[in-house]
């Protein structure tokens, strides 16, 4: 199975950059009230990419040799989603006040920045460990 692993890791990455952007158009297509953000359409497309993401994700961790969960990386990424969801849930829709949607959608960016980083240090560091050597 581990001849799968390039192929897979790059649906995942393609995956990760497409969510990624999309959240970020819908983001700002919320906070200058347009409805189209929200748009079952939009939703869809969304939904059909984490999926797909989710996937990829799942696939590489069953290829992948159990070291990989030695320096707590892996785990760190998958909190860090957890977080990413939630901030992202409040600044597309759950937040009420426009100041509030903007403060969890910047919030959320951060957090999508430094998951990416923790991912491509493979380090729970991420960014500030790459700056640190």
């Amino acid at each position: 199975m581990i001849e799968f692993y390039w192929p897979i890791k790059m649906v995942h990455v393609i995956a990760v950059l497409c969510s990624g952007g999309l959240f970020f158009v819908r983001g700002l297509m919320v906070l200058n009230n347009r409805q189209v953000a929200m748009a079952a359409p939009v939703r869809y497309l969304s939904y059909g990419i984490d999926t797909v993401l989710l996937a990829a994700a799942l696939l590489l961790v069953a290829i992948l040799p159990s070291a990989i969960f030695a320096n707590g990386w892996l785990l760190e990424k998958i909190v860090l989603l957890l977080v990413y969801i939630v901030l992202g849930s409040f600044a597309l829709k759950r937040a009420r006040e426009r100041k509030s949607q903007a403060a969890c959608f910047i919030a959320a960016l951060s957090v999508y920045a430094f998951m990416y980083s923790v991912a491509r240090a493979h380090h729970p560091l991420g960014i500030f460990h790459t700056l640190a050597n």
